[in-house]
């Protein structure tokens, strides 16, 4: 993969999931309300100054949502954040980069 480059949508993982879970509070936090289900479906990753990640995650009945997460690099030592994020996502909706 390319610096800069978005890599293309792939299924999700144990470590996408994992930093789906690690993101899940802040969203819950944002939105002012918790989700029934969590799940990653798939994801895209960014190569920047860290790694931006781009998942697409099940959140209960037919309802997704797009998160962007960043992870910094492994010296800066910081938590995952979550950078962005986009509600009311169907199943079929392409995991754009925003």
């Amino acid at each position: 993969m390319m610096c800069g480059a978005p890599s293309a949508a792939q299924p999700a993982t144990a470590k996408t999931q994992n930093i789906a879970d690690q993101v899940r509070s802040q969203l819950e936090e944002k939105e002012n309300k918790k989700f029934p289900v969590f799940e990653a479906v798939s994801f895209r990753s960014q190569v920047v100054a860290g790694t931006n990640y781009f998942i697409k995650v099940h959140v209960g009945d037919e309802e997704f949502v797009h998160l962007r997460v960043f992870q910094s690099l492994p010296h800066e030592n910081k938590p995952l954040t979550l950078s962005n994020y986009q509600t009311n996502k169907a199943k079929h909706d392409e995991l754009s980069y925003f």
